[in-house]
């Protein structure tokens, strides 16, 4: 079944919000076999809502709409949906009595205004949520094409989906199959490269299917596949993960929820290895999104932020003549930034990170994205040179992805 999502809210289309609504509906849809296959972003007026619903209506068999049902002036759409369909609103008396003691636990007046959110479509079906006040609604059409109404608050939404919606459309909806994916993470290749090793493939794909797409600094290969039962769906997901892996695999260090940093972590907890950083265009950005990891304390010991020179050359020795002859970014600072910090902290491994993140500070030697890092172990110092061309935080955490994937090839030497 063609499943349409309208997103309702001005301040989306004004870009005050981010709209993870979709995202979280697309991924629990499609994961039951529904094909979401549009979706629109309207703001809070009648006659552009009347319109996007109709359009919607004529090309999808399920319309569900986030946002709109709260309390205020500008929360128009269930009385959008009863006006497309020409039925009244009514007063749902168990909403409104939710609603009530709702207020009533957290000892808040309730204003006249929430009613509003008890009036629904005559005849809707009433989905409740369980973690705030409006109700998400299910109407039917003439046609019997089903409009799906939920609240916008992302926390809200997610669960008025999960355990309302889905059982509902689970019910009454012919079975749809499995669509169902798995995420393949590659590092030290550009997106261009990846389609042009799998270019063949994807010309001749039908199911599963292939997607690859630049995310976080990363190339991600989505392999996805549609079949009754999620077994099946699995092994023709498995066939052309061997496939792709005999041409890629030694740049994927991941699937679905891996992280690179995560796979750094397990190959230090394997090996027994400690590490420390000296950072300072990421400013502790690579420290951070280790220590995001559970049980990073057995192999981080300890980082240092050198933004400042005089960091660099009181706290782990950079030398004061390689500041003044090469600047504070350039290989021999970043090879003596890992130097000293692996001396500092007693690690296995040292880290450094030095460059210009930008949006400032850059010139024609040393451009804006310019970045050095650098790896040190027992058995040398390595480094490369990067020239990103992102916003400040986009080189920032190209910069530690690199970092991170330099260390993983230095770890698989040992």
């Amino acid at each position: 079944m063609v499943v349409e999502v309208i997103n309702t809210g001005t301040e989306l289309l004004l870009g005050d919000i981010l709209n993870t609504n979709f995202q979280d509906l697309s991924k629990e849809l499609n994961e039951k076999g529904f094909n979401v296959l549009y979706q629109t972003t309207v703001g809070d007026n009648e006659e552009r809502i009347l319109e996007v619903l109709d359009i919607a209506l004529k090309r999808a068999d399920i319309v569900i709409t986030t946002g709109g049902l709260g309390p205020t002036r500008g929360d128009i759409t269930a009385e959008m949906v009863a006006k497309y369909l020409n039925i009244p609103l009514e007063l749902d008396q168990l909403s409104l009595d939710k609603i009530k003691a709702f207020f009533a636990k957290k000892e808040i007046n309730m204003t006249n205004n929430n009613i509003k959110q008890a009036m629904v479509p005559k005849g809707a079906h009433i989905l409740k949520n369980i973690r705030g006040t409006a109700p998400g609604m299910v109407v039917k059409t003439l046609e019997g094409k089903l409009i799906i109404l939920l609240p916008g608050p992302p926390s809200e939404m997610k669960s008025v989906s999960s355990l309302e919606m889905i059982p509902y459309l689970e019910k009454h909806c012919k079975q749809q199959g499995i669509i169902h994916s798995k995420v393949l993470h590659l590092r030290d290749m550009s997106e261009s490269s990846v389609a042009a090793q799998l270019d063949d493939i994807i010309m001749g794909q039908t199911n599963p299917t292939i997607a690859i797409y630049a995310r976080k600094g990363e190339i991600v290969i989505r392999i996805t596949a549609k079949s009754t039962t999620l077994i099946e769906a699995e092994l023709l997901i498995s066939a052309m993960e061997q496939v792709v892996r005999e041409r890629l695999n030694k740049f994927i260090f991941g699937v679905d929820d891996e992280t690179l940093a995560s796979a750094l972590g397990s190959l230090l907890k394997k090996g027994k290895y400690t590490i420390a950083f000296a950072e300072s265009c990421t400013g502790g950005l690579a420290s951070s999104m280790l220590t995001d990891i559970p049980g990073s304390s057995n192999y981080l010991l300890g980082s240092v932020v050198s933004y400042s020179n005089m960091a660099k050359n009181k706290v782990i020795n950079v030398r004061q003549e390689t500041l003044e002859e090469y600047g504070a970014v350039s290989q021999q600072v970043a090879c003596q930034m890992a130097e000293g910090v692996r001396s500092l902290f007693g690690t296995n491994i040292g880290v450094g990170i030095t460059g210009i993140a930008g949006p400032e500070g850059g010139s024609d030697l040393k451009p804006l994205g310019l970045v050095y890092i650098s790896v040190t172990n027992e058995k040398g110092t390595v480094w490369e040179k990067n020239i990103f061309n992102g916003s400040r935080s986009d080189n920032k955490l190209r910069s530690v992805m690199s970092a991170f994937s330099l260390v993983i090839d230095k770890l698989n030497e040992l």
